[in-house]
């Protein structure tokens, strides 16, 4: 017997477009992170120390200065005090951490040993899009090197250990080393800005675009000498630091040293 062709058989669902002018339109997949961007937001403003080392503030005051909601930057604060930049005060709001130079001087030793091991795995994995990318870097670090101002530098400089990170294809290299770099690149702004009295990067740059080079060539052993060439320089910033850096700097509870 031929199965009947009852009218719930026959029904097929039906799509109902949206009314008004979004009718047809896609919804948009790559909706922006705000997670991420809140984490972007507040380490460049840990970077420049305009969120001042020692400094205590509440949770609003970082919306207002992000321009962003509080599930986001309540995310990002949990990021950044996990890694060792911000301290959670409960009842009294959040504090950026000092900085503790002879602390950082040591992490600096573990950050060498880190980036030997990602520089070299980046070396020995890149393929021909991720040397593309890393070439293109380059050119565009030696073609504005000269004229580019230490914020902009700052924001190449992102882009470069993002990309060799994501080369060398370790998610664990990730998580250890994306604090480091940001405790790293806020000790060379502190440099440049408060020690050296310019905005000359010419030695930074130049270290940058060895690496980039010698990772882009895959040439193993260059790129680890010029990763630890790069943490040497890095390294010479904490003499004169030690030395001359007010205490108010990298505390800001600390009160500020008057001179004669």
């Amino acid at each position: 017997m031929a199965p009947r062709n009852t009218a719930k058989s026959r029904a097929k669902p039906i799509l109902v477009a949206p009314d008004g002018d979004d009718a047809g339109v896609p919804r948009r997949r790559n909706r922006v992170n705000f997670f991420e961007l809140a984490c972007q937001k507040l380490e460049e403003l840990l970077v420049n120390c305009e969120l001042k080392p020692g400094r205590f503030l509440a949770m609003q005051e970082l919306q207002d200065m992000t321009g962003l909601g509080r599930t986001p930057v309540h995310q990002a604060v949990s990021r950044f005090a996990a890694d060792t930049l911000i301290i959670v005060r409960p009842r009294h709001g959040i504090q950026i951490a000092p900085i503790d130079l002879a602390r950082e001087r040591v992490l600096l030793r573990l950050r060498r040993d880190l980036e030997r091991f990602v520089i070299r795995l980046a070396t020995e994995r890149s393929g021909a899009s991720h040397r593309n990318q890393l070439l293109h870097l380059e050119r565009i670090l030696r073609e504005r090197g000269p004229t580019l101002s230490l914020d902009e530098f700052n924001v190449l400089d992102r882009r470069i250990d993002s990309l060799i990170l994501a080369v060398a294809n370790e998610p664990f290299l990730e998580h250890t080393l994306r604090p480091l770099h940001t405790i790293f690149r806020r000790i060379g702004w502190i440099h440049h800005t408060h020690i050296r009295g310019d905005a000359n990067i010419a030695e930074t740059v130049e270290h940058h675009l060895a690496v980039l080079n010698a990772v882009a060539n895959r040439h193993v052993e260059r790129a680890v000498a010029s990763s630890d060439a790069l943490i040497d320089f890095v390294d010479s910033m904490f003499d004169r630091l030690e030395r001359e850096v007010d205490p108010s700097l990298l505390d800001c509870s600390i009160a500020p040293l008057t001179r004669g």
